[in-house]
């Protein structure tokens, strides 16, 4: 190829690169950014074009060009990896590794980073072709010894390198991936940890000559190489990378003689210490790793005691002088290192280090002032949550004469300082959050970050649970008291109508409210039914916590029924209650057991008054005497009336949340979600089968009476309710104790479908028969998901057949276009025919099984009929898989159950 050819390739190239990344064509033909990028992209279509891509590398001044040139390579490289002779991949290498060495310095970063990822990708594809390829560490460290230039150019290749060996390549087999990580594992990777930290070593001691700014570099990537070094995975597990928690490190035997060596670790906290972030985060990231070292590395339980003993100092000092904490991104890392000391050695192990005693009590003001500040740090105080919930939970298998005198008496205190400064704090941030106006975030918002908050308080709370309880019961008392009292104020007066300082005091009392409802609710979860535990008498103390949230529920539930929904609670505290519902379901439910009673209390629901029956507790396990007692005097703790009573308060809740929440997707889905699971449990599902409550719930599953069913956004939800309330209805017993049969509960669907029926082909494509079509096949999936044998699928076909099936062809035919109408029909297909369990089992003598087949061939013809005849739509990728092919794949999915059926 003529050098008067490859200039014009590079003319055009740089001309195309002006285009795509400067948005200015300089050529005439008015090229838009999408068709430069397409034309570029032909750069990596055939390894014919890797002369041009060396050529424009050698003789463009244009560093987009230059990029296209390298990411261009790269991709070549990869895809006809097997069309290159080992010569000439080693030619290849050594010119970039040229490339770099001659022109490294002068380049632009982005640039220099796509050379080095190609130097890379070639080492890690070519690794057993050549010992030349495994010598690219003994390559680079002539960089390190060449300019301070070179040397961070060196240390930018070895980061890439230990990232391209230890993530999997697309296109080969983890098999290929591991054979050439664990090879680059035991050769070269120990070597690149040595140089790292050589790196830092050096950077300390001042012993290269190099700018303020280059020293800032040289350090950043020396760091971020130690990291990546320790954060590699030397076994083969493959871990989460989303995750942000470290796992155990499994570093190699040969490593010991660094990791143990008492310079290593001070070296890392001394450039903590003198650094700003973020290297100085990287520092911190890197004692973290060098923390969650495997034990069996020590040879000893003495070493990795001195070694423990070293970590628990650095950090006393850190804590002693605040050093650094005032960065974020220092806080962060010492919160996480904080949590992982105790991930990573056990109880018995801190009590008998030197000082331990004064590292609880300067880690305890740490977590008390962060928790203070939760302004600052509400995604880190779970990781200072999990170090004291992990030092709580290991008390019991640690003998108080062992370690430093009074070490347990010492937990105790600081556990109960930092719980009740959480109180404290999350309380007062409601406050705080609703002054800033706006200008701060609701610690209530990040789903997240509370999730991972009241994962670690029952531990926590349970240790001291007395004198946790009275704190609680401090705070919760009055503002019960003072709700109550502004609540009897406004009367049916809705919040947003009151005066501004009763509308804030009524946003202050409701979010203090909410977060003493998720600490109970968290704690009441966290009760345990071991034989250790049962006789504690915990659950007396639950039962005093879970009167005032039962209170506060009712209270509530009053107001919105009173109302008919004027009186609405902030959605925050009702998104609270169901979460104590659901813990309180799963703890004091799964005892109990109907049977045929009369007598109980009555309850309003929505304006319709229902009646509960009474309980008794059955004997489900090999030894129920002990829980039966413990269940019992929870319940006459708890002085709300029998269990039914209360079983019976949160079933009204599920039914007015329904009714008088329809525009909150939020509450509906955790309210449906909470209702599904009681359906789900053995004993509960029975105990819901005497609740006057689910008989409403069963005989009234319209619009009429639940709202939500009306709101479009929540269509979804229909089938949860549908599928919940089919699976009682169906369950032994459950057309009698509800009083209902199934064609019954099924005639307000056959009712709309004769409606829809009635209609013609241009009625039927009317925007008004959209909605109901939508819910009616909603309903219909829900309630088909919950069939699971013979009989209660024989009952569904038998109500739609032959009368109303003929219409789902129709309506495939005529909505074919209209993604949300299609979407649910064929999802509704799709669980209708599938034979789960082997539920659709006719007689020998019965066509159904074919009839069935006719309707679902039916549907899918008239669906693909359309489907094929349309033109494919142009315009946004995420409408084209919306609009064309998330139908299809539901119309294969749909002909797979059919075909696969046996019917």
């Amino acid at each position: 190829m003529d050098a008067h050819h490859l200039a014009k390739v590079q003319a055009q190239v740089e001309s195309l690169c002006e285009t795509l990344y400067n948005g200015a064509s300089t050529s005439s033909d008015g090229l838009s950014r999408q068709d430069a990028q397409a034309r570029l992209l032909t750069l990596q279509s055939s390894a014919d074009f890797i002369p041009q891509c060396q050529y424009i590398l050698d003789h463009s001044q244009s560093h987009y060009a230059r990029l296209v040139a390298s990411n261009s390579l790269t991709e070549l490289i990869t895809t006809h990896w097997n069309n290159f002779t080992v010569p000439d991949r080693i030619d290849i290498r050594n010119y970039i590794l040229g490339y770099l060495a001659n022109q490294g310095p002068t380049l632009q970063d982005f640039v220099v980073i796509s050379l080095i990822k190609l130097v890379c990708r070639i080492t890690k594809l070519g690794w057993f072709d050549d010992p030349t390829h495994r010598e690219l560490t003994d390559d680079v460290t002539k960089f390190l010894q060449a300019t301070v230039d070179h040397c961070i150019l060196g240390l930018k290749i070895l980061n890439q390198l230990v990232d391209e060996l230890n993530v999997p390549t697309t296109g080969r087999t983890l098999t290929q991936h591991r054979k050439t990580s664990v090879s680059f594992r035991d050769v070269c990777l120990f070597k690149v940890f040595q140089l790292g930290l050589t790196t830092l070593k050096q950077l300390q001691t001042r012993q290269i000559a190099a700018s303020q700014t280059q020293e800032v570099v040289l350090g950043d990537q020396a760091l971020a190489l130690t990291v990546r070094c320790l954060n590699f995975d030397f076994i083969g597990t493959n871990p989460d990378e989303s995750v942000e928690d470290v796992g155990t490190i499994q570093a190699p035997t040969a490593w010991r003689t660094v990791l143990q060596d008492p310079s290593t670790l001070e070296l890392l906290f001394e450039f903590y210490s003198k650094c700003d972030p973020p290297r100085s985060s990287r520092a911190m990231e890197a004692v973290i790793l060098l923390c969650s070292i495997r034990r069996s590395l020590f040879p000893t339980d003495k070493d990795r005691a001195a070694f423990l003993g070293r970590l628990m100092g650095g950090i006393r000092e850190l804590l002693t002088n605040r050093t650094g904490l005032q960065h974020q991104d220092n806080y962060h890392q010492f919160c996480r290192l904080l949590g992982r000391l105790k991930a990573n050695y056990q109880l018995s192990e801190l009590v008998k280090a030197e000082g331990y005693i004064k590292w609880l009590e300067l880690a305890s003001d740490f977590t008390v002032q962060s928790i203070r500040n939760w302004q600052y740090s509400t995604n880190s105080i779970h990781y200072l949550l999990a170090l004291w919930s992990r030092l709580v939970a290991a008390v019991p298998y640690v003998r108080p004469d062992a370690g430093a005198q009074g070490h347990t008496q010492a937990l105790e205190t600081q556990v109960l300082a930092v719980v009740e400064a959480y109180i404290e704090s999350m309380l007062g941030s409601v406050e705080t959050v609703l002054r800033s106006d706006g200008g701060l975030d609701d610690p209530l918002d990040d789903d997240g970050s509370l999730k991972e908050q009241l994962d670690r308080l029952p531990v926590l709370c349970r240790f001291q649970y007395s004198s946790v309880a009275n704190i609680l019961l401090a705070k919760f008392d009055p503002l019960l008291s003072s709700y109550r009292e502004v609540m009897g104020h406004l009367g049916s007066t809705s919040t947003d109508n009151a005066p501004q300082d009763i509308a804030n005091r009524v946003a202050i009392l409701e979010g203090q409210l909410t977060w003493l409802t998720y600490i109970v609710g968290s704690i009441v979860g966290g009760h345990s039914w071991s034989n250790s535990h049962m006789g504690d008498g915990n659950e007396t103390i639950d039962a005093s916590l879970s009167r005032r949230t039962l209170q506060l529920a009712q209270g509530i539930d009053y107001r919105l029924t009173n109302t008919n929904g004027r009186g609405r609670a902030n959605p925050k505290l009702e998104l609270a209650l169901l979460y104590y519902f659901q813990n309180f379901r799963r703890v004091y439910m799964f005892m109990w057991d109907p049977v045929n009673d009369n007598s109980g209390a009555t309850v309003n629901i929505g304006g319709n008054v229902v009646s509960v029956v009474s309980m008794v507790t059955a004997k489900l396990d090999s030894d129920p005497s002990t829980k039966q007692k413990v269940y019992q005097r929870m319940f006459e703790h708890l002085g709300m009336g029998e269990h039914t009573a209360v079983a019976n308060l949160i079933v009204t809740k599920v039914g007015n949340n329904l009714k008088y929440w329809p525009d909150d997707q939020d509450i509906v889905a955790k309210t449906l979600e909470l209702l599904l699971d009681m359906a789900g449990g053995y004993s509960s599902s029975k105990l819901l089968l005497t609740l006057e409550t689910v008989r409403f719930l069963a005989r009234h599953h319209t619009e009429d009476h639940f709202p939500f069913l009306s709101v479009p956004s929540n269509a979804r939800h229909r089938t949860t309710f549908h599928t919940t309330l089919s699976r009682l209805l169906l369950s032994p017993g459950g057309e009698d104790k509800l009083e209902l049969t199934f064609d019954e509960f099924l005639q307000p669907i056959i009712n709309t479908l004769k409606q829809l029926e009635a209609l013609s082909p241009s009625e039927l494509r009317m925007e008004a028969a959209r909605r109901p079509l939508i819910g009616i096949f909603r309903d219909l999936r829900g309630i088909a998901a919950s069939l699971h044998n013979r009989r209660t699928y024989g009952l569904l076909f038998e109500s739609l057949h032959p009368a109303h099936l003929p219409l789902l062809p129709k309506v495939a035919d005529i909505w074919h276009d209209q993604p949300d109408v299609i979407i649910s029909l064929l999802r509704f297909m799709q669980e209708f025919c599938l034979n789960k369990a082997n539920r659709v089992n006719f007689d020998q003598s019965s066509p159904n099984g074919i009839l069935l087949f006719r309707t679902t061939s039916d549907v899918v013809c008239a669906y693909g009929r359309r489907l094929l005849a349309n033109p494919i739509p142009t315009g946004d990728k995420n409408d084209l898989y919306k609009r064309r092919y998330k139908g299809m794949t539901l119309t294969l999915n749909v002909l797979n159950s059919a075909l696969g059926g046996n019917y």
